[in-house]
């Protein structure tokens, strides 16, 4: 979720019945899973949740709020659940670590945190912290875990008030959370690197993966259960006198082979469980084995069992050949080749091996030599052909652990989303964080605890709070005010700039998620641009406000677009925008429920949304939040303008790849029975291709919209450019200097069907039936 965003849910609201759903939820999984660890996980989500309806019961949790356990301090990390709901725990409490426990025991104190505390601000503990610091072999997995080493670090630069008053801030919580690190064998990881998973994750997934049920009962099948049905097809054929089955009476030596038949039949079932199709009564195998049963016993076949035997036989025969002749000994070397190929499962155990050689806490530098062939020499170890490929999803969850600068791992394919660029620009920005310190160990000490603090899951927060920032940790201001380096601005703004530039390069058809947002919003803090970077809000819990930074991201959003192709098409007076963000600045700040809203803002956007104020809905939130991304460009003018973004190769390629997107996205449309949400991110998809054109020459956007747009969608099915229509109308419309009437500006139907002739502005949220939705006249 997000650092500042006015709703922080995306799901689910403060009430008790949304946690007793979750509760029951965890509890049916817990109960009926198949898999043992599953079961595990859930019983402690049914833990948690009962936790959750507990405190909310005897006013314990404060839902809602910034603090919301009533025993811990702003700073620490709560134990959070899905919805982002606090537990009583925190993530720093519970039971001694085993690291904990061995520490206690090396100092000589007793196994307990407030001992252990005590221990770690004498000289012999202070010198014990210093060796963790020098040589960064240490893991810091919540936050408050970096909280002593700090202490360490100001002692030994002199600080020593400094470090007084972190003991003083940490101290009353010394019994109940953890201070320290875990000391870890592995050296810090590579700054200019980051991955996807760790080599351990990687062998962790690769390790659950079973054998595939329906693979190995087909490999059964003809390995084992054809050959016996090739045997059992000649031991009836030996009947067959004139052509038919049992027009020869058998002999002595038939009954004592088809004996023996039987018994190796119930050896085999009772030993290969997989296939289960020999069991079937009107399966071939199924009635050639009965037949031979009732032989053997010396009942006669009656007319009917006889009939169901010889056209099993006659079947069998046509379809496959009769056994040993060349047509069915090519149909079963055929078989056979194919049921030798290693499985997917033996495969990943072979890489798995591989992986197991290398450091596990980062990512594989190369990934070249684990996704390799088989070998020679592992053909002799495992019995596995060599040369055999290893599988593409096996390949995959290997290359999820590449390590490499994030430019490459998107390059590469190893990013393949926003959402997946996301979790890994907290690795980067953890680092340019550190880079604002000239000592070594403490920039290695701080993007740890960036790390770490990343980790930390958001809470549910109302009434326009926000998430606490990693400034907000005393150890962190501790540190900020006296040692960070004047060129700190400086890097953090290249570092901005560069992943403003890949989110935009790599996604340019997607709006920038939450998690990426929050990211770029330390680095712009960092940077000291003055640059507003606005979140997604949930239109679920939307209560119809904006914190004033909205209004100032659509005051820059004017500065580079006013007079552009983007205002004219939303129909967005940008001066007037400026005007009232002069006005609300000259009136000051105002407060509702205590925190800054842009009454104006949100006017505006409802205005523009034609919101009438009655009733509620989450559609009618929905047209608000679009019109103020419209009006904020999401972010991408404040990118362009403030931190100054030029992706490669240029504005016109983005708007193309943009515009593709688009057209994938109505193709979905079609047949579709949950159509919103596609249509919803065609529209935010067309927005963006919007601005990236508004900033290309006139010239190139004339032969956008008069040429490319219509050989592009050419490319597409027939009904995709039926459903564009009404939204190219309406772009040429624009383009040539017209605007939109009051009927054709919204995404809501006013006459009923779509008109391919009447141009459309396309917006993504309606409260009635999208025109979209219908096939055009």
């Amino acid at each position: 979720m997000n650092d500042d965003a006015e709703q922080q849910l995306p799901t689910a609201s403060a009430s008790h019945p949304y946690a007793q759903a979750q509760a029951a939820k965890a509890f049916v999984t817990a109960l009926t899973h198949a898999d043992a660890e599953t079961r595990q996980r859930a019983e402690g989500r049914v833990r948690g949740w009962r936790a959750v309806l507990s405190g909310m019961a005897d006013g314990s949790l404060n839902v809602g709020s910034r603090t919301p356990v009533a025993d811990l301090p702003v700073w620490a990390t709560p134990e959070v659940l899905r919805g982002g709901f606090a537990t009583e725990a925190a993530s720093a409490g519970g039971p001694l670590q085993p690291y904990e426990i061995e520490a206690a025991r090396t100092a000589g104190v007793p196994a307990g945190r407030r001992a252990l505390f005590a221990y770690c601000l004498t000289e012999p503990g202070i010198a014990r912290l210093n060796t963790l610091l020098d040589s960064g072999r240490y893991e810091v997995t919540v936050p408050e875990e970096a909280a002593l080493l700090t202490v360490a670090w100001l002692v030994r630069a002199g600080e020593v008030d400094a470090a007084v008053e972190l003991v003083g801030a940490i101290e009353p919580f010394a019994d109940q959370l953890r201070f320290t690190p875990k000391p870890s064998d592995a050296p810090p990881p590579d700054p200019a690197a980051v991955h996807r998973r760790t080599v351990a994750e990687a062998g962790a997934s690769l390790g659950r993966r079973r054998p595939n049920a329906a693979v190995e009962a087909q490999r059964e099948a003809v390995t084992i259960w054809q050959p016996f049905g090739d045997a059992l097809l000649a031991h009836w054929l030996e009947t067959a006198g004139s052509g038919r089955v049992l027009d020869r009476a058998p002999d002595a030596a038939w009954y004592r082979r088809g004996a023996e038949l039987l018994d190796n039949y119930w050896t085999l079932a009772a030993e290969h469980t997989r296939c289960t199709k020999h069991h079937k009564p009107k399966e071939n195998l199924a009635i050639l084995r009965g037949a031979l049963e009732e032989t053997l016993a010396g009942r006669p076949l009656d007319a009917r069992r006889l009939g169901l035997l010889r056209h099993a036989v006659d079947s069998m025969v046509r379809r496959r050949g009769l056994p040993g002749s060349d047509r069915h000994r090519a149909l079963r070397e055929r078989h056979a080749t194919q049921a030798a190929l290693p499985s997917h499962h033996a495969l990943a155990q072979l890489v798995l091996r591989r992986l197991s050689g290398l450091p596990q806490d980062v990512g594989a530098e190369d990934v070249a030599p684990l996704v390799a062939a088989v070998t020679v020499r592992e053909h002799q170890d495992t019995g596995l052909p060599a040369d055999t490929p290893v599988p593409a999803a096996v390949r995959h969850v290997v290359e999820a652990s590449t390590s490499a600068p994030l430019g490459v791992l998107v390059e590469r394919g190893v990013v393949p989303s926003v959402e997946v660029l996301a979790e890994l620009v907290p690795q980067l920005v953890a680092v340019t964080t550190a880079q604002a310190y000239a000592d070594e160990t403490l920039r290695t000490l701080s993007a740890a605890h960036y790390r770490a603090f990343r980790n930390r899951r958001s809470l549910l927060l109302l009434n326009l709070e926000r998430q606490v920032r990693v400034e907000e940790l005393p150890w962190v201001r501790a540190l900020a005010a006296q040692h960070r380096e004047g060129a700190a601005e400086e890097t953090a703004h290249t570092a901005l700039r560069r992943l403003g530039e890949l989110a935009v390069q790599g996604f340019p058809s997607t709006i920038l998620p939450n998690p990426l947002i929050r990211e770029l919003a330390v680095l712009a803090r960092q940077a000291e641009l003055g640059a507003p970077l606005v979140e997604e809000l949930a239109a679920d819990i939307f209560m119809g406000t904006f914190t004033p930074k909205f209004l100032t991201a659509a005051r820059v959003a004017g500065e580079l677009l006013t007079g552009t192709l983007y205002e004219r098409y939303y129909g967005i007076d940008y001066t007037a925008v400026r005007n009232l963000a002069v006005l609300e600045a000259g009136e000051g700040l105002l407060r509702t429920g205590g925190a800054r809203t842009s009454p104006g803002f949100a006017k505006l956007c409802a205005a523009r949304a034609g919101s009438t104020g009655d009733g509620w809905s989450v559609a009618a939130n929905g047209k608000v939040i679009e019109q103020a991304q419209i009006l904020t460009t999401h972010n991408l003018a404040t990118l362009v303008h403030r931190v100054g973004i030029a992706p490669e190769p240029g504005w016109d390629d983005l708007a193309r790849r943009a515009f593709r997107t688009v057209c994938r996205l109505v193709a979905r449309v079609h047949g579709n029975p949950w159509p919103l949400s596609t249509i919803k991110d065609a529209a935010y998809a067309w927005r963006q291709m919007l601005f990236y054109l508004s900033l290309c020459p006139p010239e190139a956007q004339q032969a956008f919209i008069e040429q490319w747009l219509g050989e592009e969608t050419a490319h597409h099915p027939t009904h995709v450019a039926t459903r564009l229509a009404p939204a190219l109308a309406g772009l040429r419309l624009v383009a040539d200097g017209g605007a939109f009437t009051e009927t054709g500006t919204g995404g809501d139907i006013v006459n009923g069907a779509a008109d391919a002739l009447q141009p459309r502005r396309f917006l993504g949220w309606t409260t009635g039936r999208h025109w979209m939705l219908d096939e055009p006249r």
